[in-house]
């Protein structure tokens, strides 16, 4: 039997869309936005840009999350914050993901309080975030404790 090598790049927008749809939204975006014109188009799908999560990994030596999501805050939430319907969040990094642009599109915001007491506040900065400069319609803002590790 001869052995084939396909790369990434061979298979077509079906086949690739079926492999990226098993993978997390974030990872997909994080991985491949701007890497090249036929890959952007595929991860501006309104699939990966509709429902995003932002939450630490459980075991962060494996990851730096904080240079994570200052890459995700700076150069790829810019530019698809208009296409987000969903945001889950954790409270320790929420105010720097909402005051990264306005999501007017926004329907459910979810934020987990990862700690015993949660203590959730906003700075004094004008929030860009579309909700809070305006009553809240249609937009639906959960809160979820998680203490020690458990919803």
């Amino acid at each position: 039997m001869e052995f084939s090598f396909v790369q990434l790049m061979d298979l077509p927008n079906e086949i690739l869309m079926i492999i990226l749809k098993k993978l997390d939204n974030v990872d997909v975006l994080y991985s491949l936005m701007d890497v090249n014109t036929r890959l952007n188009q595929i991860v501006h799908d309104p699939i990966f840009t509709t429902k995003i999560t932002l939450m630490k990994p459980i075991d962060q030596t494996l990851i730096q999350p904080d240079l994570l999501l200052d890459r995700f805050c700076s150069q790829i939430l810019p530019k698809i914050h208009h296409k987000i319907k969903w945001l889950k969040l954790e409270s320790a990094s929420m105010e720097h993901i909402l005051l990264t642009g306005d999501y007017p599109n926004l329907c459910q915001l979810d934020i987990f309080i990862m700690h015993k007491k949660p203590v959730i506040y906003f700075s004094g900065k004008k929030s860009n975030f579309h909700s809070f400069n305006h009553p809240i319609i249609k937009k639906d803002i959960n809160l979820y404790y998680i203490v020690n590790g458990i919803l």
